[in-house]
Parts: C-alpha cells; structure tokens; sequence
C-alpha cells in the first residue's frame, strides 16, 4: 500500500484485489486501505465513492473511509447525509465513525445535527471514549451551544487538556467569557497544565471583559512557564493588556519578544494605540514596520487609519489611505469605511460623502451609518436625512440608525420629527440596543444597565450617584440634556441621564475599591457626551484614574481631563 503513489497504481492494487477475490470480502483491510487513499492522499472522494459501490457488504472500515474523506470536502455536509445511510442499513457504527461526521458538522456548523448525533452517540454507550467526547464538545463550542457544550464536560467520565481547552474556547469565542475565566481557574484546581491554546483562550475571555488583573497572572504563568517563546502567546498577550487599558504595558510586551515579530505581532500593537487614541505613536510604528522589512497588509492600513481617526490626524490617515494602492495593497470597504469616519469626525462631510460615492464597490450599510454619526455630531439635518433615505432603502432595521437621527432633530428640538422617527420605530419593530457596562472587583465582574436596581449595593451606588450629583454642580457641570431623546423637562432628561450605565459603573468602582486605585468599565455602546464630561469631573474630584472602553476605543479619564483630548 505505502507504493501507490499515483492514481494508477492504486487502480492496479484495486484490479488485483478483484481478480483475487478479495475485494468482496466481508472484512477486508486492505480495501478500506485503498479507499482511504482514494480520499486523502489522492484527492479523488468522486473515485472513492465509485469503489465504494461496487462493494457488496461493505465494513465499518469502508464506510469510515468515506465518512473521513468529506471532512475536508466540499461538501462536508454529506458526511451526514451517508451517516443516516450506514445507520438505516444495519451497519455498525463505532466511535471513529461518529467521530468523522462530528468534524464534518463542524465545518459547517450544523447545530441541529450535532444534537442528533449526541443522541445517538448516548444511546451507543461512547461517550466513555474521551477522544470522541472531546470532538462533541468541541463542536458544540464551535457552533455556540455553550449549554450543551458544558453538559458534555460535566458528563465527561475523563477529560484531558484538549477538553478543557474546547470549552475555554468556546466560552470565550462566544457570549460568556467569565464563564471561561472560571474554567480556567478551576483547571489549575485540577491539577491540569495550561498551555498555549489554553493561555491564548483566556486571555481573549480577559481582553473581552477587561479582566486586567486576571490577564496579568495569566501573563505571569505563560512567562513561569517559558510559554513566551511562542509568538501567537505573545500577540495575545499584547492584545490583552491593550484591551484592557494599558497600552504601555502592552509595547512593553512588544519590545521584549524574543521569538521574533510577526506581521501579526506588529498590526496587534499598531492597532492596540489606535484604540487608545496614541495616533502619533502608531504612525512611527507602522515607519518602523517598514524600517524592519516587514510589508504592511490591509490590516496594517486599517490599524493605521483608525489610528489617526482616533487623534484627529486627517492630513496623515488620508495621505497614507491615497498611499496604499502605490504599495500594491487593495483598499477594501473597511478601509472606506475609515477614512469617511476620519472626514466625518473633522467636520468633512461633503468631503465623507463623496469618498462614499467615489467607491469602486458597493457602499456598505455600515459607511452610510457612520456617515450618519457625523451629521449627528455636527448637526446637518439635510444630509442626515438622505442618509437615513440610502440606509431605508438598503433594508437596514438598526436601531442606532432611528436614535442618529433622532439625536439630529432632538438636538434641533424638532420633537415632532423625533416622534415620528419612533413610530418608524415601532412599525418596524425595532429595539433599541440597552446600554450595558461592565466593571471588575476582586475577580468578579458586575454588569449594569442604564438605571439598573438589580444589583446588590444597588442603594449604596445610587447614593454615590447623588454625592456626585452635588459635587460636580459646584465645578459648573450643566447636564448636556440633548442626549436624552425625549420632549420632556429638563430635570427629568437629567434624571434618565444620571443613571446611565457607565455612571452607575464608575459609582459602584468609587464605593468598592481603595482610594487612589484605577477603576476600569468596558460599556457596550459608544461612551454618550454627558457621560463624557461627568466621569471626566469625576477623576478629578476623587483623585481617580477612570479608563471607559467604549465600542470604539479608550478614554482614559484623569485630573479632569480625557486621553482622546475630547476629539471621539
């Protein structure tokens, strides 16, 4: 068998096998030898299948050979299809053969048919096998069943570090990364090892929540562990610590890797100063990246673009956009989509409008509502309304489209125009998106919404919010009501504002941690004005350093002033 290298060749083992009688064989392993040749080495399922059914009692063998070869067809879909055959003509299926289809459904993430096959895989009794197990997990994770993924685990009679990797992942890829923080904590209790897959899962899950604490003990086991000699492990360790606020330590990081920088290595950190607002920093990065023989991607453009976006450096990030095509790199939609946000932001709007215009592929919903930001932040009702018009006509149903412009006739005091906005609203059945914000304390991560009474200490920070309140009148504060899309008077508008998630956040940070210590609050949406000036007072008066990571960037809060120099 090791001799057929060629498609002829293994023609000829098949004619021999034939005039032999072999090939009819019952159990036949050099048959089911052949057919896995057919699939993996020679690329040629189609002959495979061909063979296949000129066998007139074909083995478990046979089958999973076939099975095997869709995995990485392009149809792994018919893995399942010939499953349901095996299994309606009474063949036997073992754990390999479940095992196949199970990475064939991963591929295409068939959830519906991951429950069925976890069905049957009971009822077989394999779920004792711990490799298959592992592969079920596996691909409830990849397909978002964490429910049904975490009953696997729990069920699971042995597990090793690949499930619990699985798992880590899935919960951090997916909707529930303290879910994987936990579980990596719980590893350890359990005498299992980390390693890099499983790092780099929790550090995504520490990026995502904000988790700084968490993430730098994490750092602190992969360096104990020489696990820095991996450059991936690395990225994500830079990724982490920019996500979670600290850019400076993140090119710390950066500087003192000795297993090389990747191109990955270098768009990570460029893009990490990006969302901090560093535009002056990414710009002599992005030269060094250059300096160093590394060609940069579309993602290095990217980075570099939003970077001078976030610092309102117009001039840099267009001339560098007008660049890319001379250096061979295609700018693509998101790169559009960039540079109409710089134009915007600066007040550009015609200029935004007409980079839209001027694209050589179709506009995405995406450019139209970033234009629409613009109109609500410089208040031209004109062409916020042709934009609404282009996004209607798109089919977009985004509540923040509605709430744009709603902002733009609040900020106007058109409250009919508002009312009629909501309407649209209704009749279209759109929700808005609740605003959400998370803070860290002692390993746990507490979550709030606007005007939020779940909490615990909800009284205690409701308190706080009044003692602020009062405070910050006596340096001038006037609650910027106009982000507040409702016609009513104004001290109710500054009632809905004070309890806004990010305050409500910022005040359980003030009553839970030590004077002097950073708070830090990941929110959801974009970090609303009014908002911006409170928690900007805020780190004044109480001597705090307070860093909001909004869906956008960073705004690092400090002695009454804001990293992003109020230009966001």
């Amino acid at each position: 068998m090791p001799k057929c290298t060629t498609l002829f060749h293994a023609v000829q083992l098949q004619a021999h096998l034939i005039t032999t009688g072999q090939f009819q064989f019952r159990i036949c392993p050099s048959r089911s030898k052949l057919l896995e040749l057919y699939t993996l080495s020679l690329d040629s399922l189609s002959f495979a299948i061909h063979t296949f059914s000129q066998i007139l009692t074909p083995s478990t063998n046979d089958w999973n050979a076939i099975l095997r070869g869709f995995i990485q067809s392009p149809s792994p879909t018919e893995a399942f299809v010939w499953y349901k055959k095996m299994v309606r003509g009474s063949n036997e299926v073992d754990a390999l053969t479940c095992s196949f289809v199970l990475k064939a459904c991963a591929r295409v993430l068939a959830s519906l048919e991951s429950i069925q096959l976890h069905s049957h895989i009971v009822k077989k009794g394999f779920m004792a096998d711990a490799l298959l197990a592992t592969t079920l997990l596996d691909l409830y994770a990849k397909v978002g069943d964490l429910d049904n993924a975490k009953k696997v685990f729990d069920e699971m009679t042995k597990r090793d570090i690949a499930s619990f990797n699985a798992l880590i992942y899935g919960f951090a890829q997916g909707s529930n990364p303290a879910e994987a923080l936990a579980l990596f904590k719980r590893m350890e209790v359990m005498g299992f090892k980390p390693n890099e897959i499983t790092v780099m899962g929790t550090l995504s899950a520490c990026s995502q929540l904000g988790a700084f604490k968490e993430g730098e003990k994490v750092h602190g086991y992969i360096g104990e562990n020489k696990l820095d000699m991996n450059v991936q492990v690395c990225n994500a360790v830079i990724d982490m610590y920019a996500k979670c606020g600290y850019a400076d330590k993140a090119y710390s990081v950066f500087e003192s890797m000795s297993c090389g920088k990747s191109l990955v290595t270098w768009n990570t950190m460029i893009m990490a100063f990006a969302m901090h607002g560093e535009g002056y920093k990414a710009l002599e990065l992005f030269k060094q990246m250059n300096r160093a023989g590394i060609n940069p991607d579309d993602v290095s453009y990217l980075a570099v673009i939003c970077a001078c976006n976030h610092a309102g450096l117009v001039e840099d990030g267009y001339r560098l956009f007008k660049s890319m095509e001379r250096n061979g790199v295609a700018p693509n939609v998101k790169h559009y989509g960039s540079v109409v946000d710089l134009l915007g932001r600066a007040g550009k709007l015609q200029e935004a409008y007409d980079v839209i215009n001027s694209m050589p592929m179709m506009p995405d919903i995406v450019l139209w509502q970033t234009l629409l930001g613009a109109c609500r932040t410089y208040k031209n009702v004109e062409l916020a309304e042709l934009v609404s018009q282009k996004l209607v006509e798109m089919g977009s149903n985004h509540d923040g489209d509605f709430v744009l412009l709603s902002n733009v006739y609040a900020a106007q005091e058109r409250w009919g125009d508002v009312g009629r906005v909501r309407e649209a609203m209704k009749k279209r059945d759109v929700k808005k998106v609740p605003g959400l914000s998370y803070i860290e304390e002692r390993g746990v991560v507490h979550k709030f919404y606007n005007g939020d009474k779940s909490h615990g200490n909800w009284r205690e920070i409701y308190d706080k919010l009044d003692e602020i309140r009062f405070k910050i009148k006596e340096y001038g504060y006037m609650a910027e009501t106009n982000f507040v899309l409702h016609d009513i008077g104004d001290e109710e508008k500054e009632n809905a504002l004070c309890h806004h998630s990010e305050k409500l956040a910022v005040a359980f940070g003030l009553i839970s941690t030590n004077e002097g210590m950073p708070i830090q609050v990941i929110k959801n949406l974009r970090i609303c004005g009014d908002c911006h000036v409170v928690i900007k007072l805020m780190s004044k008066i109480y001597n705090r350093e307070i860093i909001v990571r909004d869906r956008v960037r960073f705004h690092r809060f400090k002695q009454g002033s804001c990293s992003c120099r109020d230009y966001w």
